[in-house]
């Protein structure tokens, strides 16, 4: 069994001040040793500069960076003049999604799935990246019906994926069933399980009606009982994320992958919970 790794997700920042607090939070997380740092890419490639500034200084400090890259609104001549910024960086990981069409956007591009984009990135660039894919244990929010969505998890890896990152869930026997799922289909790339720490109520339930994440009603219910009451919203988040991880590591998981949101808190909290 290859050992456990751990990663961590930012967004690009927007301002200068986005910028420092960001330096800050990798300063706080670096220590942690993460195998990478993904950094998430705006639809359409509306956050494009921001996701390669940085990525090329994460490199620079000695972390290996993995841009996200949408292929959704994007043609083939766009996608390829990223690749060879990011190449030209030392870049050799990238996570490849399909993304959102940006609002006022009508065309949807030269791709329509991710795995398109897969299959281009090989293409253009042999084995040069290590490609990682998204996956989604209770489906993704515009799948047709599970089947469907299994079947287009495995056209990715099939294009050439060597790996995926779920997205975040709270309930295990949901990536265990997907896992199990996968294998059925003869597919064995690691899939590592998306963590998002808990720390506001209101943007949980925001962000996980966005992506079809379930926050199961106990803890929804929970959650919001504490109403303004950040501290007790945090110390209950704490214990729910850090059961989920140590059922997750004590099943094998190949690793956990935390969205951080910019922030080194929750997520170091959990860490020394789990005494990683």
């Amino acid at each position: 069994m290859q050992d456990r790794y751990f990663s961590f997700e930012f967004f690009p920042p927007k301002t200068a001040e986005g910028t420092e607090k960001l330096r800050n939070t990798r300063a706080q997380l670096a220590p942690l040793k993460p195998k990478y740092i993904s950094v998430t890419f705006g639809a359409g490639g509306t956050t494009q500069q921001g996701t390669l500034d940085a990525v090329l200084e994460i490199q620079r400090e000695g972390i290996e960076a993995a841009p996200h890259l949408s292929c959704v609104g994007s043609s083939r001549d766009s996608i390829r003049a990223v690749l060879q910024q990011y190449r030209e960086g030392g870049i050799r990981h990238i996570v490849a999604l399909r993304g959102d069409m940006p609002s006022g956007m009508g065309e949807i591009g030269e791709f329509r799935y991710a795995n398109e984009l897969v299959e281009f990135i090989r293409a253009e660039t042999g084995d040069w990246f290590n490609i990682e894919v998204a996956a989604y244990p209770e489906y993704h929010p515009q799948a047709k019906s599970p089947r469907h969505d299994l079947d287009n998890f495995v056209r990715k890896v099939k294009a050439g994926a060597d790996s995926a990152i779920t997205q975040y869930f709270y309930n295990a026997d949901a990536y265990f069933r997907f896992v199990d799922d996968v294998r059925a289909q003869g597919v064995d790339v690691p899939i590592v399980p998306g963590i998002m720490p808990i720390t506001n109520y209101s943007q949980l339930m925001r962000f996980s009606e966005m992506c079809g994440a379930e926050v199961p009603r106990w803890v929804a219910k929970r959650l919001e009982s504490f109403g303004d009451d950040r501290e007790s919203i945090r110390a209950f988040g704490l214990d729910v994320v850090t059961a989920l991880c140590e059922r997750l590591l004590a099943a094998g998981v190949p690793g956990l992958h935390f969205y951080t949101l910019n922030a080194a808190g929750a997520t170091k909290a959990i860490w020394q919970r789990l005494k990683l």
